[in-house]
């Protein structure tokens, strides 16, 4: 057996979100030196299942494995049928579980990704339902850097308190960025209510959710923002002789919910 290209399959399963359980059965495949072989991979996003063949082939000239591809097979908790979505391995731009179960689930996910010349580029990514490829796969939707969207700008339109602490903004963007509904506390005419956020490129915009994951309309949106700035005010007029203490441990339970939030 190839030692070195098992361990850097190994490496490579790990770092695709599929952890260190296949580590044996990948090996003893290897060591069968069979043409092509598949594992399979089972994994569970709050009550969404995503079951994952991934898909092995040795080189026709050495005794090397590539790790081509894998084929997630999704059931979504009240969805009646399962969505199948083949997401192929290579040197670059390479798609991982978690981000395939976001683009699965119609989230977008933000990718530094390789052209053809190989250059480095950042785009957004989001599945189209509406049209497959030859193979029967949903193609993938590009929102380049030109296109306009900029997620920093469109948080700030939403009262989110995460956006105060430079540490919670920076969590709160990298999560998104990955294609994750976080959870968010939006202050709202002085007080704090629990919202969930996903980054929505097409539309140049956030998406917000409430806590029974129903969407907000266009109206509920304008009056969250409104309460931003009313929110800001209060919270001037009452740093003003007010005790520090009282908002650090206001901030460390933000914190504790923080970690509430869906897909992390």
């Amino acid at each position: 057996m190839n030692e070195k290209n098992f361990e850097y399959l190994r490496d490579q399963v790990k770092y695709s979100g599929f952890g260190e359980g296949l580590e044996n059965q990948l090996k003893e495949n290897i060591k069968r030196q069979r043409p092509e072989f598949t594992l399979q991979h089972q994994a569970n996003f709050g009550k969404d299942e995503l079951n994952s063949s991934l898909h092995f082939k040795r080189s026709a000239t050495t005794d090397m494995y590539f790790f081509n591809s894998y084929m997630a097979s999704m059931k979504q908790e009240q969805a009646t049928e399962k969505m199948n979505q083949t997401f192929y391995v290579g040197k670059d731009n390479n798609i991982t579980l978690k981000e395939g179960y976001n683009l699965m689930s119609g989230r977008a996910v933000n990718k530094d990704l390789t052209n053809k010349e190989g250059k480095i580029y950042n785009a957004w990514l989001q599945m189209d339902f509406k049209q497959t490829d030859s193979t029967g796969n949903f193609k993938l939707k590009q929102f380049h850097e030109n296109y306009g969207f900029k997620l920093e700008n469109e948080l700030s339109k939403h009262p989110i308190k995460e956006l105060q602490n430079d540490q919670d903004k920076t969590k709160l963007m990298d999560s998104l960025q990955k294609g994750n509904r976080q959870a968010v506390t939006f202050v709202e005419n002085g007080s704090e209510q629990r919202r969930y956020i996903e980054a929505n490129p097409q539309f140049k915009s956030v998406t917000v959710y409430d806590t029974n994951m129903h969407r907000l309309g266009n109206k509920q949106s304008q009056e969250a923002s409104q309460s931003k700035s009313k929110g800001q005010e209060q919270k001037t007029d009452k740093s003003l002789g007010s005790d520090d203490g009282k908002d650090h441990h206001s901030g460390k339970k933000a914190k504790k919910e923080k970690g509430m939030a869906i897909g992390q």
